[in-house]
C-alpha cells in the first residue's frame, strides 16, 4: 500500500486525542453504595449498564446531554456470571470494540436498564448482533466538536445540543457507545425512543391508542443520534436497582448516630494508579486460567 502523509497524519492527531480525552481527571466519587458484586447478580442477557464517566470525554458528553450518564454498555453474558469476567460489550475510544468485565467500572456510578419482553431468541439475535462488532474501530467524527467544547466552553443552547453529537459518520465498521448499542436493539425492532406521528396525537392512558381511537405510527430514529441517557429516559426500558431487586427492608437498616461519621472514600491517583494494577494482574489470571496454565506457586 502506498504511503499516505493525510492518512498517517489524520491517524497521529486521533491517537494524541483519543489519549488526551480519556485521561482521567481527578475529584471523581463514587456514590453508589451497592457493590459491583450485587451488580453482576442482578444482570440479565441483553441489559444495558451505563456509566457514569470520569475523563474529560465524559464530562463533554454529560454537558451536552445534561445527564449523569456519559458511557453505556451492553451485557452479553449468562445471568448469575461473576464480575470479573468480560462479558459486557462497549465501544471504547481507544480500543474499539472489546469486552470487558463489571469490575473495570468498579470505581463508578452504573445503571441498569433493562428491555421488557424479550423472547429467549430475540435476546440470542441481540447477543449475536452486537458480538458480531467485536474488533471494529471507534468513530472519530465527534471528537472535534467535543475537544471544541473542552477548550472553548461555548454556551450552547439546550435546543442544539443534541445536534452537536449527531454521533459518527455510520459508517458500517466505526462505532460509538450508544449508537452501537441502538442499531443492536434496532435488529430486533425493539423502541428506545421512537418517532411518534403527530397526527395520531398523543397515547390516552388506557394503552396504546391516540387521542381520537387511532393506532399510533412510530417511525425509529437513526442510532447515530442516540446517546447513553437514552436508555435511561426510555418508557421501554427497566431501571434495575439492585438492593431491591434482593428484598429490601428498611426496618433491617442500623442507624448510627455519630457526630463525626466517617470520611468518604478519598480518590486520587495513587489509589486509581493501584486498581488498575490490581485489574491488569486479575486479567492475566483469568486468561491463563482460560488457557489451562496453573497459577504460579510461591517458592519455599
Amino acid at each position: 500500500m502506498k504511503w499516505n502523509p493525510i492518512r498517517w497524519l489524520k491517524r497521529g492527531i486521533s491517537r494524541l486525542l483519543a489519549r488526551y480525552l480519556t485521561k482521567p481527571l481527578p475529584g471523581y466519587r463514587r456514590i453508589d453504595a451497592v457493590s459491583v458484586d450485587q451488580v453482576a447478580a442482578a444482570l440479565q442477557t441483553g441489559d444495558v449498564v451505563l456509566v457514569e464517566g470520569d475523563n474529560r470525554i465524559s464530562i463533554a458528553i454529560k454537558y451536552l446531554t445534561q445527564s449523569s450518564w456519559s458511557h453505556s454498555c451492553l451485557y452479553v453474558g449468562k445471568p448469575g456470571e461473576a464480575p470479573t469476567i468480560g462479558n459486557l460489550l462497549e465501544a471504547d475510544l481507544r480500543a474499539g470494540v472489546r469486552l470487558v468485565s463489571l469490575h473495570h467500572y468498579s470505581r463508578h456510578n452504573l445503571r441498569i436498564c433493562r428491555p421488557v419482553g424479550l423472547s429467549e431468541e430475540e435476546k440470542q439475535r441481540v447477543v449475536e448482533f452486537a458480538t458480531a462488532k467485536l474488533g471494529h474501530k471507534y468513530d472519530l467524527r465527534n471528537v472535534f466538536d467535543l475537544v471544541r467544547y473542552l477548550i472553548q466552553k461555548p454556551a450552547v443552547p439546550s435546543r442544539y445540543r443534541r445536534a452537536m453529537l449527531g454521533l459518527g459518520s455510520g459508517e458500517a465498521t466505526k462505532v460509538i457507545c450508544s449508537t452501537l448499542i441502538a442499531e443492536t436493539f434496532q435488529s430486533v425492532d425493539y423502541p428506545i425512543l421512537p418517532l411518534r406521528d403527530s397526527e395520531t396525537g398523543e397515547a390516552s392512558e388506557k394503552g396504546e391508542t391516540g387521542s381520537g381511537g387511532e393506532v399510533p405510527r412510530y417511525y425509529r430514529r437513526h442510532f447515530t443520534h442516540f446517546t447513553p441517557r437514552d436508555f435511561d429516559l426510555s418508557p421501554y426500558f427497566r431501571i434495575i436497582k439492585p438492593t431491591l431487586v434482593r428484598g429490601f427492608n428498611h426496618h433491617t437498616l442500623h442507624w448510627q448516630e455519630a457526630d463525626h461519621p466517617p470520611p468518604e472514600p478519598i480518590d486520587n491517583a495513587a489509589t486509581r494508579k493501584a486498581e488498575k494494577k490490581k485489574e491488569k494482574q486479575r486479567k492475566k489470571l483469568e486468561e491463563a486460567r482460560q488457557a489451562g496454565i496453573s497459577e504460579p506457586q510461591p517458592y519455599e
